[in-house]
């Protein structure tokens, strides 16, 4: 059973149509939604989290459910915007009351373990800053420790890591990796980026969209099998660059990914061959998709 089926999901804007999008977002897993700023990221996630309305098409969650509106639902799905999630006259102490009220199932004591452990203090103390008056930063370290401190079953997070620095990206990948493992196989990740190198190593399966579309997807395993990362130089590019699925050129040096199939081929012309990182098919797979709209 997935977390999400999605099927034929459309919404069409005036210049942006989003669609129609086929996939599933696997249980038991972290899903990576990656694209360029624009590329309807964050419109998929706030229609499949009943934010936004569909101009077409279904979803069902956890094999069950299709409406989004559903109490029983919204209790099991957390949700986090990249910006302004709370009202910015709020404290880390408003936050917990509202979450309190909203969700049976906030835990106050982890909200407060979060808090402390993401470096905001404690939400018990008189004395407290708005979220007007914290960083960007801080505002989404509240908003992540209000989220993961409910016993949720699916975490939805629009561009999570986008205005943490460092330390805090590395708390939120082990805060990722407890989600799941706490989950015995019934928790789901599913986030938004449109930078993978700091979560490269907690993404379990990544969907590639550009420009409102779907363009690659499947398990990073499966991906990191598919594609190869090429460097060459001008010995080798005449013939090499016709097997690449994406490059770029540097003086005389070209570098990109290709399929694993043309690897004897790339490494017969002088090519140097190697696995790829994440990065580094997130980079080839999107610039190949933005080249094709071109």
């Amino acid at each position: 059973m997935n977390a999400i089926d999605i099927k034929g999901i459309t919404k069409k804007y005036k210049g942006f149509t989003l669609g129609g999008i086929d996939t599933a977002i696997p249980s038991g897993f972290s899903t990576a939604l990656i694209g360029a700023n624009g590329a309807g990221k964050t419109t998929l996630l706030d229609i499949l989290c009943g934010i936004t309305g569909r101009t077409s098409g279904d979803a069902k969650y956890f094999g069950k459910y299709t409406d989004t509106d559903s109490p029983e639902l919204r209790n099991m799905i957390s949700y986090c915007s990249a910006s302004n999630f709370f009202p910015l006259d709020w404290t880390l102490k408003t936050i917990a009351s509202s979450m309190q009220l909203a969700f049976d199932n906030f835990n106050m004591d982890k909200y407060i373990s979060l808090c402390q452990r993401l470096d905001l203090g404690d939400p018990r103390e008189k004395k407290q800053k708005s979220l007007l008056k914290m960083s960007d930063g801080n505002r989404m370290r509240a908003a992540l420790a209000a989220v993961f401190a409910r016993d949720s079953k699916l975490l939805v997070l629009d561009e999570p890591s986008s205005s943490l620095d460092p330390i805090a990206r590395d708390i939120l990948c082990e805060l990722f990796r407890e989600y799941i493992n706490e989950g015995n196989g019934e928790r789901s990740i599913l986030f938004s980026t449109h930078n993978i190198s700091d979560m490269e190593f907690v993404v379990d399966y990544a969907i590639f969209m550009s420009h409102g579309k779907i363009t690659e997807q499947g398990t990073v395993e499966d991906l990191k099998e598919k594609y190869i990362v090429v460097h060459g130089d001008e010995r080798s590019d005449s013939g090499a660059l016709e097997l690449m699925h994406s490059y770029v050129k540097a003086g005389r040096n070209f570098e990109g990914i290709a399929l694993s199939k043309n690897a004897d081929a790339l490494a017969a012309m002088g090519a140097l061959v190697e696995k790829p990182t994440l990065n580094q098919l997130s980079i080839g797979i999107l610039r190949k998709a933005e080249k094709n709209e071109k």
